[in-house]
């Protein structure tokens, strides 16, 4: 069987140093299925990398893709001051236009590879294109964000007629899909997240910080307003004020995602108000504040800048070091589909707090593995943090009941082993 996956063209995928979940996916799970089958890997050219590359069995093809960012950095700019009078469920990222010049160049270069599989993510208006030049070859979208079930429903039906495998990253996903399109109910499956369980392990020491009695909240994720940063900075002042000798350290880029790719789309209030963090949505943001900025400027407010660390984005080889310090990882996203964070730092032995919301609520056994909260219910958040901090006995068993269930359902391995039997299906299906 030989797999070729095509990852969006807003990634650069370095199987050197991963770093977005897409690209930790990526490189898990290609280097793993490289023994069982012949694996290609289609993504965007950074200019320092190399055309053709071969590393732990996997073949990297990279395509340059300069010209549609040109064309993208324009089209997107008219499409955003637009964004109050357009059709918020077509817009440009969606289109057919989007990198296409990258979508025709993977399309084409398939050909020649005589592939069984093409394994895309998330980017539905490939699939058209993929087809057209690769006739008979089985097509598997991959969706790790609600675009199935957000965007034009007869432009995302039209697509999806030629899929032949939809896998949502959580049931939660899966389920939507299923909703919205009955007709192709089951083309759709699940196939969940992994994570290293031998890598992801509870340290074997306690660190200083530990020792010193100063207590470790960890966030780990973008920095963008539908992570809830405010509100966990907001529960956080309640949190000080009970355990002064508390800190909380806040591990992922800081940068927004774009306002039309996710807020704009949502039929969630809590999501939609999301948008006062946008410039030209609210007085404050058309004033040039940007979402980190807000975040510094609460930390003041709140006088808590002594307790909280930005740390940004670290290598992903390093994002164990931060969990083996923390007593807690807290999730305060008003939208997830998946919550990688979670089930890395169960994996770690490290009990969590998450909103209940999307994925997430799958993964957390509320009161046996973590404790769930409503988005944006700082008060609720607060309060599940500081019965975590007051119990210890109640982290240890969390912590430890959190760790068996990373390793019964998130492993790589356990992930592989579905995929294969997913591709195995499909090929071997005549519809």
């Amino acid at each position: 069987m030989k797999v070729a996956f095509l990852s969006q063209p807003i990634n650069i995928i370095s199987p050197h140093d991963p770093r977005g979940s897409i690209e930790i996916w990526t490189h898990e799970i290609t280097r793993r299925l490289a023994r069982h089958c012949d694996v290609i890997v289609y993504s965007k050219k950074a200019d320092t990398q190399k055309a053709f590359e071969r590393y732990q069995g996997v073949q990297y093809r990279r395509i340059s893709a300069t010209a549609d960012e040109k064309f993208a950095y324009m089209l997107s700019a008219v499409d955003r001051r637009l964004l109050r009078f357009c059709n918020f469920k077509h817009p440009f990222f969606a289109s057919s236009l989007y990198y296409l010049m990258y979508a025709l160049r993977v399309a084409k270069d398939l050909e020649s590879q005589k592939c069984d599989i093409v394994h895309i993510q998330n980017f539905s208006q490939f699939v058209p294109i993929i087809r057209t030049f690769n006739p008979k070859i089985k097509i598997v979208l991959h969706m790790r964000c609600e675009w199935l079930t957000q965007l034009d429903r007869a432009m995302i039906q039209s697509r999806l007629r030629e899929v032949d495998l939809v896998i949502g990253c959580s049931h939660y996903i899966t389920e939507k899909i299923r909703r919205r399109f009955p007709q192709f109910a089951k083309r759709c499956q699940t196939v969940l997240n992994g994570v290293d369980v031998n890598h992801f392990a509870s340290a074997n020491d306690q660190n200083v910080a530990k020792k010193k009695g100063v207590k470790q909240l960890l966030f780990v994720g973008r920095v963008s307003p539908e992570k809830g940063v405010h509100v966990l900075l907001e529960a956080f002042q309640k949190v000080v004020e009970r355990y002064p000798l508390v800190h909380l350290e806040i591990v992922g880029s800081k940068g927004q995602l774009p306002r039309e790719w996710l807020i704009a789309l949502s039929n969630d209030d809590k999501v939609s108000n999301l948008s006062s963090f946008y410039h030209g949505f609210s007085k404050t943001a058309s004033r040039g504040l940007s979402y980190f900025t807000h975040l510094q400027r609460q930390l003041f407010s709140f006088n808590i800048s002594n307790h909280v660390t930005f740390t940004g984005q670290v290598p992903y080889a390093q994002v164990i070091n931060y969990y083996h310090e923390a007593n807690i990882l807290v999730n305060p996203s008003f939208s997830e589909s998946f919550g990688r964070s979670l089930i890395e730092a169960m994996a770690c032995q490290v009990p969590v707090v998450a909103t209940r919301v999307g994925g997430m609520t799958e993964i957390v056994e509320e009161g046996k593995t973590g404790i769930l909260v409503e988005p944006g219910d700082a008060p609720a958040l607060a309060e599940a943090i500081i019965r975590l901090l007051s119990d210890e006995g109640l982290r240890k068993s969390m912590g430890e009941a959190a760790r068996k269930r990373a390793i019964d359902l998130y492993s790589w391995e356990k992930t592989v082993e579905d995929l294969l039997c997913h591709y195995k299906n499909i090929c071997d299906s005549n519809e």
